[in-house]
């Protein structure tokens, strides 16, 4: 009975359960229905109410940041006088679509533009731009069917640029002959041929030379009919002191020339596109990096056909950080005309002007901190008969000064122990057996001094030195006896403590270091000793005329003074962001008291020496060297000419100098009665130096 009972209270329960899964089941297939006939309402609406707005948003793709150009930053002289600006000019751009536009849809583009505008306006200049390839490539467009249909099986298989040139080279005389080549015609291809150098989302000038307002205007009215086009405001580099100081402050590229293609590389991974304008030489490229600015970055929105359909502005550009030069332009400019002034005398001077003669070279610095204050290199043009300002001159031409580097041949002479403060040594001409006699401008004395030998510029002294650092031993007109020749290298390490024969550091893409000649013959390393064998520039000059200035210290020279947030549209400078500080290359290795004397012989070269009868009438202090060096013509291995470089170091004051000043002039003619253009130019800027710094007191008082 009880299984009985347990059997039927189990089967009540099956019975239940059975009767309950049919409404479960009822309930599920009306949930899912309900749910299904929600999403076929929602789909409706989609389709319905917002169809073009969905679809839109499925074509629509997002893609990388564009980046425009923004302009350059600007360049300002010590004072804050503005050098370098920009000047804003109306251009027409093109920014390709994402995948690009076929050759079709450019050409129809091209058409449609040049109904507003002619890029190039003089018609002779346009059909030299208009070259036969070009010609071609529009004739094929015409007759693509055509083209094809000419090529030979083997041609057929081709693929790329081999086949589009077969297809090109099938393009005959007589077809081009076919065609009407108008100005309005060859208007058209010009512009096709800019909008086939863009790249895709990459703005590029189509024109922004010559465009005139009612060129712009039209185009800013019909953008909506012209896709991808833009009318924006473009900008070109304005020296505000043309000719002066040109050279340092360097180029750029053209928006046509866009990034150096041998560097392409190095720019494109650097944030660079295509058509960007770069730095191509001094200052724009050696501050390249802070000159740029931060581009303005565009979100493009296109379809899936590649079409822009939006864009947002996603990081605002910012003009380049402006720089402060340590120049002073009012110096600058009476530096550059004193230069030419001078130069115009030498040539027009019966003895100076021998043919030869056509540059004049000058760099003035600040010996205690490196800034340049100015620099000049005016070239005498002879087939045009014109001076022409070549400041680079100074950091690139190399020339042999002369007496002038003999400061460091005397501290060499001290540092290596061969001579001592107050050593006496015989002036006599010294003869080496085979070569001609070598003797100082006069015959100094048997037994002069040191300080006697900076005073008087002797080159015998200097080259007694030379023969004991060697270790020689000489006797007249015998050879050099144990000549040791890595005495060229011992000197020539001596030098290069000064800057002389190396690099000075200056902040420019390249400086020429000078020319070292070989370790030849005995007699060269005599040479060598006064300023007859190597030779230098004008800024390496200056470097060691300023390291004995300052007590030692090799400075190294540079154009920036600072580096600044832009300035403002109201022309207020913005904050400083970096200070160029005094940089110490290396202290040379001799001691104070070394130094010292070297200074008091320059102090006598001006007071009592081979500068006092020119320079006694300037009422500053002066010390410093005078220097002539021989520099014979040769043409065809022949001698032609007899020609000297004259040149001149100094500084100012003796005690704490602030100014210090290099000059050579090369190629001068020799003989009594010449002009001393070296000292003409030395003394003129010294007197330009202070009377701007007595004005610029005054101005302070006031």
């Amino acid at each position: 009975m009880g299984k009985y009972l347990n059997f039927r209270q189990k089967k009540k329960k099956v019975k239940k359960k059975r009767s309950q899964l049919p409404l479960r089941l009822n309930i599920l297939f009306v949930s899912v229905f309900l749910i299904f006939s929600l999403l076929i309402v929602q789909l409706g609406v989609v389709q319905i109410l917002n169809g073009e707005e969905a679809q839109r948003e499925i074509d629509q793709t997002e893609n990388t940041p564009s980046e425009k150009p923004v302009p350059r930053g600007l360049m300002y002289d010590r004072n804050h006088n503005l050098i370098l600006d920009n000047n804003p000019v109306k251009s027409i751009t093109y920014t390709p679509p994402k995948h690009g536009q076929t050759a079709d849809e450019r050409l129809k583009l091209a058409e449609d533009l040049a109904e507003y505008i002619t890029i190039i306006k003089d018609q002779e200049e346009l059909k030299e731009e208009i070259t036969e390839r070009d010609k071609k490539e529009y004739w094929y467009i015409q007759n693509t069917e055509e083209v094809a249909d000419r090529l030979t099986e083997k041609e057929k298989e081709l693929e790329g640029g081999d086949k589009y040139q077969a297809e090109l080279n099938a393009i005959t005389a007589d077809d081009l002959a076919t065609v009407d080549w108008t100005p309005e015609l060859l208007n058209i291809i010009a512009i096709k041929k800019e909008l086939d150098q863009a790249h895709e989302l990459s703005p590029h000038i189509v024109v922004n030379e010559g465009i005139t307002d009612e060129e712009y205007a039209k185009v800013a009215e019909h953008l909506h009919d012209l896709p991808n086009i833009d009318a924006t405001i473009d900008w070109e580099r304005d020296n505000n002191y043309e000719g002066t100081l040109s050279a340092f402050i360097g180029s750029i590229t053209s928006s046509e020339e866009g990034i150096p293609r041998e560097n392409s590389d190095y720019y494109l991974a650097n944030g660079y596109t295509w058509n960007d304008r770069v730095g191509t030489s001094g200052l724009e490229q050696q501050y390249e990096h802070v000159l740029r600015g931060r581009k303005e970055k565009v979100q493009y929105t296109t379809n899936n056909d590649g079409e822009v359909v939006g864009s947002e502005v996603v990081v605002e550009g910012q003009r380049g950080k402006d720089l402060i030069l340590t120049v002073d332009m009012e110096l600058q400019q009476q530096v550059d005309k004193i230069v030419e002034e001078e130069l115009r005398t030498a040539i027009n001077h019966p003895v100076n002007n021998n043919g030869y003669l056509e540059d004049a070279m000058a760099v003035v610095m600040n010996p205690q901190t490196g800034e340049i204050l100015a620099m000049s290199a005016i070239r005498y043009d002879r087939e045009n008969k014109e001076y022409v300002n070549n400041a680079y001159r100074t950091i690139y031409d190399a020339h042999a000064p002369g007496s002038a580097i003999k400061g460091a041949t005397m501290l060499a002479g001290y540092q290596s122990g061969v001579i001592d403060i107050g050593t006496r040594l015989d002036d006599g001409v010294i003869k080496i057996k085979g070569t001609k006699e070598k003797s100082s401008w006069k015959n100094l004395g048997d037994n002069i001094s040191d300080l006697y030998a900076l005073e008087q510029s002797s080159n015998v002294y200097m080259m007694r030195i030379a023969i004991k650092m060697a270790g020689a031993t000489y006797r007249y007109n015998e050879p050099l006896y144990n000549f040791d020749y890595g005495a060229f290298g011992e000197l020539r390490n001596y030098f290069k403590q000064f800057g002389l024969g190396v690099e000075t550091g200056i902040d420019m893409p390249f400086e020429a270091t000078g020319v070292t000649g070989s370790n030849g013959l005995p007699g060269n390393f005599l040479d060598l000793s006064f300023g007859q064998f190597d030779t230098y520039t004008t800024m390496q000059l200056a470097q060691y005329v300023s390291t004995i200035a300052n007590g030692g210290y090799r400075i190294k020279p540079h154009l920036v003074k600072e580096i600044r947030e832009p300035s403002t549209e109201d022309g207020k400078l913005g904050s400083v962001l970096k200070t160029m500080e005094p940089e110490v290359i290396n202290r040379i290795e001799m001691d104070d008291k070394y130094i010292e004397r070297v200074q008091e012989g320059f102090r006598l070269v001006f007071t009592q020496g081979t500068a006092q009868r020119l320079w006694k009438d300037v009422p500053y202090e002066v010390a410093g060297k005078t220097g002539t060096a021989e520099n014979p013509q040769y043409k065809d291995g022949e001698l032609v000419a007899n020609t000297e470089n004259l040149s001149l170091v100094g500084y100012s004051p003796e005690e704490n100098p602030e100014v210090a000043f290099a000059v050579i002039v090369p190629k001068n003619g020799t003989g009594a009665g010449q002009y001393e253009i070296n000292h003409k130019i030395g003394k003129r800027i010294i007197e330009a130096y202070y009377e701007g710094k007595s004005a610029d007191e005054d101005n302070e008082e006031e």
